[in-house]
């Protein structure tokens, strides 16, 4: 277990170190942000004592020379503060680019970072990440996976103005690396790539929210499918759900088709819950779970890890719906009726009781927390 510092903690992949964290039962990290990186004594008393600094904070567009000078900037404030601090770090994870030195004046600046980091004393790990991808990405910013998912989401169809191929790691296997866990259930540090042209990405991920438009579930074989149908859904999330089920009904009852997979295996499951009893108050990585009440009324709450507002879901077995639980999200459901409560679930994946992806997590929390995330 570590107490780490970093800076870039609002960001993309900054929230995505901070989850997972939060699912490895560490300490909150020490948050070190752009005010307090103009004045290296804050940034001193900020990570004394702490065993491993993440200098994630960057500038990724703009003006190019304003871009060179300023991840020069943020790296030369965090070494002077490592140099200033009373218990210097026991060590330094820096994310750099694969594009660090490449000539380009973003490249040529994060290399410069690198040096001026690995000047400051402690151990240096130099980390040099491909384009990554995941969870509530800034479209037009981050990635293109990001940008393809948003417009989809909201009806439009991607734009794809030149092809080439990329090498796109998920973030959560970027924020193992930096904190330099072994592979786990839902993650890996070796960052295993997903090789693909930008045309046949748009290509895929407008399969998957085709297929998905309607409630059934994409191919979800391989490992990337699922990272980009859980990437793709984080930007359904909540505006799509609900989503209602057709009912067909005869002399003999009723009939509904809860689950339909175009590809890929998992585990189905049926509970009861009395009235007032709350199942869930956890998250999940990279799981899918789906809920939907067949008997009886409930009440879905979510809310975004590192976040405070929560989000609530009537549900009712009276007009059948389904809710996909989306990754890193803590949920709860709650029987709200008199009677018994019957629901099914699914996940996409056989439950492994030694790598359960379940994650404890209070949906309404009232003791004080880290700063909200906003990214």
């Amino acid at each position: 277990m570590l107490r780490i510092a970093l800076t870039g903690g609002d960001g993309f992949l900054g929230w995505h170190v901070r989850v997972l964290t939060r699912a490895l039962g560490w300490p909150a990290p020490v948050l070190v942000d752009r005010a307090d990186l103009t004045d290296p004594a804050a940034v001193a008393a900020r990570i004394s004592g702490v065993d491993r600094v993440l200098h994630l904070a960057g500038v990724n567009r703009g003006d190019p020379a304003e871009v060179a000078a300023g991840n020069v900037w943020l790296a030369a404030q965090l070494a002077e503060g490592v140099r200033r601090a009373a218990v210097p770090p026991a060590s330094i994870s820096y994310a750099n680019s694969i594009q660090a030195g490449n000539g380009t004046p973003y490249g040529d600046a994060k290399a410069a970072a690198a040096t001026l980091l690995a000047e400051a004393g402690p151990p240096l790990d130099d980390l040099r990440l491909p384009n990554l991808f995941g969870e509530h990405g800034r479209p037009w910013y981050n990635s293109a996976v990001a940008t393809f998912c948003r417009e989809l989401a909201e009806g439009g169809a991607p734009r794809v103005d030149a092809d080439r191929e990329l090498g796109l790691a998920h973030v959560t296997d970027a924020a193992a690396a930096l904190l330099g866990i072994p592979a786990g259930g839902s993650w890996d540090p070796a960052m295993p790539l997903l090789r693909v042209g930008v045309r046949e990405l748009a290509d895929r991920l407008t399969t998957i929210a085709t297929t998905y438009r309607g409630g059934d579930l994409p191919s979800l074989v391989e490992r990337h499918d699922v990272r980009l149908f859980n990437t793709y859904r984080s930007h359904c999330f909540p505006a799509h759900y609900p989503i209602a089920l057709p009912r067909r009904a005869d002399a003999r009852g009723e009939l509904v088709e809860t689950v339909r997979v175009h590809g890929g295996g998992g585990q189905t499951f049926c509970s009861t819950t009395r009235p007032g009893v709350t199942r869930g108050e956890h998250f999940h990585l990279a799981k899918v779970e789906r809920f939907v009440v067949l008997r009886g009324t409930a009440e879905i709450s979510l809310r975004r890890i590192g976040t405070d507002e929560v989000r609530r879901i009537p549900v009712s077995g009276d007009a059948p719906a389904l809710v996909d639980m989306p990754t890193m999200w803590a949920h709860k459901l709650v029987n709200t009726g008199p009677d018994e409560l019957v629901t099914l679930f699914w996940t996409n994946e056989l439950y492994d009781p030694a790598r359960p992806d379940t994650w404890p997590e209070p949906v309404d929390r009232t003791a004080p927390q880290p700063r909200a995330v906003v990214g």
